[in-house]
C-alpha cells in the first residue's frame, strides 16, 4: 500500500505560492502582492493618515525602481534594497502589538516581494 505524503508536501504541490515558501516550524504563508495590499488597506492598526503616507513611501520606492530599470535613476541595487528593507520595518514596527499575524506573514513574504522588485522581468509584470 503506497504512502500518502505528508500534508505540507501535498499543499506546496496544490498552491506554488506555497511551494516557493521555504519550510519552517510556523505555518505561516507568504502573500502574495494583491493579497497584501488589501490586509494593509483593512488593518487596524495602522490609521488612515499613516496608510496614505505609506502609500506614498511605496509608490515613491516602486518610482525608483521603475527609474532603475529604465536607467534613468543613478542608483544601486543595494541601495534599493536598503530603502525596501527600511519600508519593510516601519510597517513591521506599526503592525506588530496590534496586527501580528499581518506582521508575520509580511515578514515571512518578505524575501518573496524583494525577489519580485529586484528581477525586472518580475517587476515589469507588476
Amino acid at each position: 500500500m503506497p504512502s500518502k505524503p505528508p500534508p505540507a508536501d501535498a499543499a506546496r504541490r496544490q498552491n506554488p505560492a506555497v511551494a516557493a515558501a521555504p519550510a519552517s516550524s510556523s505555518p505561516v504563508p507568504t502573500l502574495d502582492l494583491a493579497a497584501l495590499k488589501q490586509r494593509l488597506r483593512d488593518t487596524r492598526a495602522i490609521g488612515v493618515f499613516t496608510k496614505l503616507a505609506l502609500k506614498n513611501q511605496v509608490d515613491d520606492l516602486l518610482d525608483k525602481f521603475r527609474g532603475f530599470y529604465n536607467g534613468q535613476l543613478k542608483t544601486t541595487l543595494p541601495e534599493l534594497r536598503q530603502a525596501y528593507e527600511l519600508l519593510v520595518q516601519k510597517v513591521l514596527a506599526l503592525l506588530q502589538d496590534s496586527d501580528a499575524p499581518l506582521a508575520r506573514e509580511i515578514a515571512a513574504s518578505r524575501e518573496a516581494i524583494w525577489g519580485l522588485l529586484a528581477d525586472p522581468q518580475k517587476f515589469a509584470t507588476l
